[in-house]
């Protein structure tokens, strides 16, 4: 069987994401890898896949899954849900039908959810939209059965409900009067809108007074005019649903016009390549993270980690923020479902799927530390509802590399708290 298996490869100087495409014989397990490295979420999707990238390589470099190769090839659809459709289907008919599936966004990740439930191929994606977390499609809200997808990380909604949690007690340590204000942000589109009626409903719960959503695009732009909104209406808490790129201009946008508004971040608003972009403004920004740690922690599972960056970085200089360590643990968790379906029948989906419901408070073996433990059951797909909150910290001028502005303390991601938001049965698929 002919595949192409694409890998990404970042130089150490630059960081830049360059797809390497080679045709190689392989009787192998196919594996699709759709990725953003062109579109309006590529500042969080680059490296993200070159998570994915660097541990599918290294899985391989160590003899694949029981002796076999995976077969990967990796595709930059620029985050344009119809071309990730029209790659599917190509993936999924044929002699080299995919076996899994390392998807992206939510928009297409959502349209494909009756695809792969269908087909039977097992889809581990970067979106973490709540709609995907009901396998039956028997919860209240009526979502559509999602038997075959996967994420890490706490859904979109259980995120945003941990930083309302954290945010209304917050209030009373700051001493706030009356009722604080909240407000929904981001671009009229399925990833950041997947948390919004979650995330209202909630506030309204907590006491919060919710006013109406203010949109801005998944691009970076001038949204001064957001920000003097947020200014005028003495909003308390935002929740920014974009990626970083177009936070970062609000961000901007909203210290210039001196709107004092404590920004909670979606999980891929903010990072260290953000915090560096956005310089003052980021301070202070509250975001989740799925990692339990940062690059260069002293945990056991970073040795493998490093091990796994050199795939793309031989001499091991890079600094990889969170959302490549998170691309590392997907890619795993696949890798080690694999393993399992090999020695129980073979790796098709089904078999794939049966594998991960097979341990509780699970983490990938040689990735202690890093990866947060999780469980998935066949009745529910959220693998975590613990929100491990962080609070991005920019002291000083920014114009240095990451690594060197980690290394001096001018950015830190400081923990706060972790928030365990309740597994209610009437929030599955929401």
């Amino acid at each position: 069987m002919s595949i192409k298996t694409a890998l990404f490869a970042t130089t150490a100087v630059t960081g830049a994401l360059l797809l390497a495409t080679s045709a190689t014989a392989y009787a192998d397990i196919p594996v699709g890898h759709l990725a953003d490295q062109s579109g309006a979420t590529s500042d969080v999707g680059v490296p993200y896949a070159q998570g994915v990238s660097d541990a599918l390589a290294y899985i391989n470099s160590k003899g694949g899954v029981n002796g076999t190769k995976l077969a990967v090839d990796s595709v930059d659809y620029g985050y344009q849900a119809p071309r990730a459709i029209s790659q599917y289907k190509k993936w999924s008919s044929g002699s080299d039908k995919i076996a899994a599936l390392q998807g992206w966004g939510t928009a297409d990740t959502e349209a494909l959810t009756g695809f792969v439930g269908k087909d039977e191929i097992p889809a581990y994606s970067g979106s973490y939209s709540g709609h995907l977390t009901d396998p039956t499609g028997k919860g209240p809200h009526g979502s559509k059965p999602a038997p075959y997808n996967f994420f890490y990380g706490p859904s979109y909604s259980d995120a945003l409900r941990g930083m309302l949690m954290w945010a209304a007690e917050d209030w009373k340590k700051q001493g706030g009067q009356g009722k604080p204000k909240y407000v929904h942000m981001g671009a009229n589109h399925p990833y950041p809108n997947a948390p919004k009626d979650a995330g209202e409903q909630l506030a309204k719960e907590l006491g919060f007074e919710v006013l109406p959503a203010v949109q801005f695009a998944l691009t970076p732009g001038d949204y001064t005019a957001q920000c003097l909104t947020l200014k005028q209406s003495g909003v308390n808490y935002a929740y920014l649903g974009n990626t970083a790129g177009s936070n970062i201009s609000v961000l901007k946008a909203c210290q210039t016009v001196g709107a004092k508004v404590q920004f909670m971040g979606n999980v891929w608003g903010m990072d260290e390549n953000a915090a560096k972009a956005a310089g003052a403004a980021a301070d202070g920004v509250v975001f989740p993270m799925r990692t339990a740690v940062t690059w260069n922690a002293e945990v056991p599972g970073m040795k493998t980690l490093k091990d796994i960056s050199k795939m793309s970085d031989a001499a091991g200089t890079a600094y990889r923020p969170v959302h490549y360590m998170a691309g590392v643990c997907t890619a795993f968790y696949m890798k080690e479902a694999m393993d399992w379906a090999a020695a129980n029948g073979g790796v098709t989906g089904p078999n794939i799927r049966k594998a991960m419901y097979q341990k509780k408070d699970w983490v990938p073996a040689g990735l202690e530390g890093v990866c947060v433990p999780s469980t998935w059951t066949e009745n529910d797909h959220r693998g975590m509802t613990a929100v491990n909150i962080y609070r991005a910290k920019v002291g000083g001028d920014t114009g240095a590399g990451v690594d060197e502005l980690v290394k001096a303390g001018t950015i830190k991601l400081d923990k706060l708290t972790t928030v365990d938001v309740p597994r209610k049965p009437e929030w599955l698929g929401w």
